[in-house]
């Protein structure tokens, strides 16, 4: 599992007028079922994206976010080895 830990470096006003396009990657990610879970970090800051794939396959999707390719966050990515998780979220170990 990989947490995308991203991290605005623009304006928010700049981050608002590009969060359409950025929906539309995370839908994307969604149905391609590489992105299970995702929102904003409190206080907005950035985001968060919970992914699951190969490594080279999640840095790939990482860097085609808009808010990436157009210069407003960068992004971070984190791999996680699950030792435990609730029943449920299973899923979690893919």
């Amino acid at each position: 599992m990989f947490i995308l830990d991203i991290t605005y470096i623009a304006p928010v006003d700049r981050i608002d007028e590009l969060m359409p396009a950025h929906v539309a990657w995370l839908k994307q990610g969604r149905a391609a079922g590489s992105f299970l879970a995702w929102g904003r970090k409190v206080p907005r800051t950035g985001g968060i994206v919970l992914a699951v794939g190969g490594r080279a396959e999640v840095e790939a999707v990482a860097a085609a976010d808009p808010f990436v390719t157009r210069g407003a966050a960068k992004v971070n990515l984190i791999e996680m080895a699950p030792s435990f998780v609730e029943d449920g979220l299973e899923l979690l170990n893919r």
